[in-house]
């Protein structure tokens, strides 16, 4: 943590000073009061003659340190959270970026409910501890120790009475922070399991809805919130006897000092305003103890999460990145040299042994039961997972020795699910391209059979997308995220199933503008449906993740038995022949 905190060392420092300034006036406040009573009121050192000025000097005085103190207290807070705040955000930027440099399998394992709690709550439990730290050590320290010292200065009976007590407190105070520490990383995983619940329910509730499923994620959502409380509770039951426990300890100090006091005050080797500070010292003493329990609270609860950020800070990225950025001979081509694949964790191969060339401006189809590869397949081209073995090449260089950003400049991508984003449908489309003219994106909006909706809507091209796509149907969103890839300069296009919310007439349509008009980029299309995919040049059947058959589609509706089935169960026995 130190590199975060390093830049921003100048301001814990002063906030730190202020605080001392602050205490200060509050240790000297009771000593005061002593000589006000001593002195000023009952006269003790002028035959008991009261000393109104007296009074008055040392009122002012007092009143001239807690406007002192007061801005000291307040200095302190507005460095300290500058501090505490500046190491936050540069913490919680950090572990953005990190995020952003995660495979996909990183993501996977660490799940997006729990990087949401660690950008967000941990990172606040960082900065509370930070502020805590700087701030909160200083007070309770120079107030618990402050208040004992001057004690002994006050009286020596009285400072061995605290002393005798505090290692007692000191015990009570440990036996519950040993209690409760395991607590705490425990709570912030539940607190994980919470907001993915939450994030799954929201991004769901359509499916929640339409399955009748709302008394389930509410019994889901209530178990998982019952067992945060469970815990919540049992960290507020310790501390709850925790408090009790301190104050009747110094309570019973400050009985033994009233008896003390009393005794000696009749002996008149203490005197009345003494003994008052004395009970004031013990005041301090115990406001210092318990702030001091939630310091240790604070501290507990910030190291646990500063762990699981850490986590996060000091993950590297699974796909190590080339450092080819350079030109090629060819422009569009993809090969898979004997590749083999399968998902990290898994020991189950999705792919075996797929040899396949694709030459540039060739448009190849792939297709094949659920499950056999096919998005595997296409995933490894822009390098969303590294091969187990073989290679695979994008315009002759291995995908691994390429730049992750100059690789994924030669590709465009639309996924199976379309994902858009609460910004304007312009914004949305021009995602695909930084710093697109209003052009290019009615363009690609045309190419991919989506201007006539946009241009419907009351603001067309500057209309707010709801959040996750949720204004749009399926069919309309799958044509936002293929205008997406369309305005993008790529030399490789990738539509992986992104066409089956789409009719077929309109699904025609696209195909025969993208072939018009991006003559050029090489096609990489999976589909289900035998009308998607018939067009191709070349048609990839996988089976079970191994290349069953490529060919033509009449090649292959004469040659291949997984193909005919595929056209027999799709388009019936007589549509084949005429096919």
């Amino acid at each position: 943590m130190w590199k975060y905190i390093r830049p921003f060392l100048f301001y814990a420092v002063l906030g730190g000073l202020f605080m001392v300034g602050e205490v200060l006036m509050d240790l000297v406040q009771p000593g005061l009061m002593s000589r006000i009573i001593d002195e000023g009121v009952l006269g003790l050192h002028t035959g008991g003659a009261g000393d109104l000025r007296l009074i008055w000097t040392l009122g002012l005085q007092m009143i001239g340190l807690v406007l002192l103190g007061g801005l000291s207290g307040s200095l302190c807070n507005v460095f300290s959270h500058l501090s505490s705040q500046s190491i936050g955000n540069e913490i919680r930027k950090d572990a953005f970026r990190r995020m952003m440099a995660f495979s996909f399998s990183q993501m996977d394992k660490f799940g997006a409910g729990s990087l949401v709690t660690r950008v967000t709550n941990d990172i606040t439990q960082v900065q509370l501890f930070v502020a805590a730290f700087s701030r909160g050590l200083i007070r309770t320290s120079m107030l618990t120790l402050g208040s004992i010292c001057f004690m002994f200065r006050l009286d020596v009976a009285f400072g061995f009475i605290v002393l005798c007590a505090f290692p007692f407190i000191v015990g009570a105070m440990a036996l519950c922070l040993w209690r409760a520490i395991p607590l705490f990383p425990k709570l912030q995983a539940q607190l994980d399991s919470i907001n993915a619940i939450m994030q799954e329910d929201v991004s769901g509730i359509r499916t929640i809805k339409a399955c009748v499923r709302e008394l389930y994620e509410k019994a889901r959502f209530g178990k998982a919130n019952d067992a945060l409380i469970k815990t919540q509770l049992r960290v507020l039951v310790i501390f709850a006897f925790m408090n009790p426990a301190v104050n009747a300890l110094m309570y019973l100090v400050v009985a033994a000092l009233c008896w003390s006091g009393s005794a000696q005050v009749e002996t008149a080797s203490a005197s009345p305003g003494v003994v008052m500070a004395a009970i004031t010292y013990t005041a301090q003493m115990l406001n210092g103890v318990l702030m001091l329990v939630m310091l240790f609270q604070n501290i507990s609860k910030g190291l646990a999460s500063w762990k699981r950020v850490k986590e996060v800070l000091d993950s590297q990225p699974e796909l190590e990145d080339g450092s080819f950025a350079g030109d090629t001979q060819e422009r569009g081509s993809v090969e898979f040299r004997d590749v083999s694949f399968c998902y990290p964790g898994s020991k189950r191969p999705v792919l075996e042994h797929i040899s396949l060339k694709i030459r540039p401006g060739e448009t190849v189809a792939i297709m094949g039961a659920t499950g056999c590869g096919k998005t595997s397949l296409a995933n490894l081209i822009p390098r969303f997972y590294d091969v187990q073995s073989g290679a695979v090449l994008v315009d002759g260089v291995d995908v691994r020795d390429y730049s992750q950003q100059v690789l994924r400049s030669k590709i465009a991508v639309t996924l199976q699910k379309a994902e858009l984003f609460s910004v304007p449908i312009g914004e949305n489309i021009a995602w695909g391209r930084s710093g697109a003219s209003q052009e290019e994106i009615r363009l690609a909006a045309e190419i991919a059979q989506a201007d006539d909706f946009i241009s419907a809507q009351a603001e067309g091209y500057h209309t707010v997308v709801a959040e996750r796509g949720m204004s749009l149907s399926g069919g309309q969103k799958q044509r936002l995220s293929i205008a997406r890839a369309v305005v993008k300069p790529a030399e490789i296009l990738i539509l992986d199933d992104s066409t089956s919310a789409l009719d077929l007439q309109t699904e025609a349509n696209l195909y025969e503008a993208l072939d018009s008009v991006r003559k050029g980029v090489t096609k990489i299309i999976i589909a289900q449906r035998i009308a998607s995919v018939r067009r191709a040049d070349r048609i990839v059947v996988l089976d079970k993740g191994i290349v069953a058959a490529v060919g033509s589609h009449e090649e292959l509706v004469e040659s291949c038995a997984i193909y005919q089935d595929i056209c027999r169960s799709q388009l019936g026995e007589e549509d084949e022949k005429i096919a």
